[in-house]
């Protein structure tokens, strides 16, 4: 399993979000763009209105864990920066929720490879 490597900076988020491309579920947001390196980035941004810091830590773990589970079927060399839609409720917030569509996203970005699904 590959060792899942965060975006911290500030300015890595804004050009993610600025030059990536936009892809919507009904709960989740997500912006992807190729990084020309050998890993993935990952950045989740989740809005201080969706609720307070336990419940948004509870998310963040939760997209973590749902995306290192997909993360050895998606392609190789991309950033990509999730984020929890403010109208959302929080009692969508399940793995089973978040893991489906991350997968749904992925593979309306095509870079999500089915074939190699465990």
């Amino acid at each position: 399993m590959k060792k899942t490597k965060m975006l911290k900076k500030n300015y890595e988020f804004k050009y993610v979000l600025s030059k990536g491309k936009y892809f919507s579920n009904n709960n989740i947001e997500a912006v992807i763009l190729n990084n020309n390196k050998n890993y993935n980035l990952l950045g989740l941004a989740i809005s201080t209105k969706i609720g307070k810091a336990v419940k948004r830590n509870m998310l963040k773990r939760m997209f973590r864990e749902s995306y290192s589970r997909l993360e050895n079927n998606i392609k190789t060399g991309v950033s990509i920066v999730f984020l929890w839609k403010k109208n959302s409720p929080l009692s969508e917030a399940t793995y089973k929720n978040i893991n489906r569509e991350m997968v749904e996203i992925f593979e309306k970005s095509h870079i999500y490879n089915k074939e190699e699904s465990v």
